[in-house]
């Protein structure tokens, strides 16, 4: 089933295991080797659906280093698939640097769909989703400021990765750069157990998350700027 395509890029699910497509398992099954952006999230993943194919760490502290190492055992005939902890690989996870190699090699390379954090999140919010803006994660320190404010005029849907760490510090710097009416939908811990969805002004959702301690990894949908 694998053909002449050398590298797969598989996507996992964001939280509810029910999500792994069938797809998905039999590539995972089928290829000689897994590289895993944490082995020991993956390996819950990987034993819940028997697949036995070896892993090997592939992260953004070791994917420079280990690209070129990758690309050789793909030259040579090895068939890989990359897999993120959860999501698309590439997606605000490693994934481009690999992907960009393979095809400046001239491998064959395929990108199963499936899960990503975006697309329920930007469904649920209610705002318009025919275009949109995804910007991932904001920078931590260095060019934050200037990124919120360059985005102040965009007046398509805006999409944000955000931690529990900075999630209130985020939408404080919304607030202060948009305006304390600009719309806003959070959704947290997307497809699992505690899956929530808190929508309103940016003032409203920052005071929610100053009286709710945040927890879970969080997509922020931002309403676009109207005012031209």
């Amino acid at each position: 089933m694998l053909d002449n395509t050398a590298l797969f890029l598989v996507p996992t699910p964001i939280g509810n295991l029910a999500d792994m497509t069938f797809r998905a398992i039999d590539v995972l099954k089928s290829v000689d080797l897994i590289l895993a952006e944490d082995r020991r999230t993956s390996g819950v993943l990987l034993k819940h659906y028997e697949i036995h194919t070896p892993m090997k760490s592939f992260h953004a502290h070791n994917e420079h280093q280990q690209t070129e190492v990758m690309i050789k055992k793909l030259e040579d005939g090895i068939k890989i698939a990359l897999i993120s902890d959860a999501g698309s690989p590439g997606i605000s996870d490693p994934g481009y640097l690999l992907a960009k190699a393979a095809l400046a090699a001239q491998l064959q390379i395929e990108a199963l769909p499936g899960p990503t954090a975006l697309i329920p999140a930007i469904i649920k919010s209610g705002f318009p989703n025919n275009r949109f803006v995804f910007e991932g994660f904001l920078p931590h320190k260095k060019g934050r400021t200037s990124r919120i404010h360059s985005l102040k005029n965009e007046e398509r849907t805006l999409i944000f990765y955000e931690s529990p760490h900075r999630i209130l510090k985020t939408l404080m710097q919304f607030e202060a750069a948009y305006g304390k009416d600009r719309k806003v939908s959070v959704s947290k811990e997307l497809s699992k157990k505690f899956e929530q969805t808190i929508n309103g002004s940016l003032s409203s959702v920052r005071a929610h998350f100053e009286s709710h301690k945040p927890k879970g990894e969080f997509v922020i949908i931002l309403s676009g700027n109207s005012m031209k």
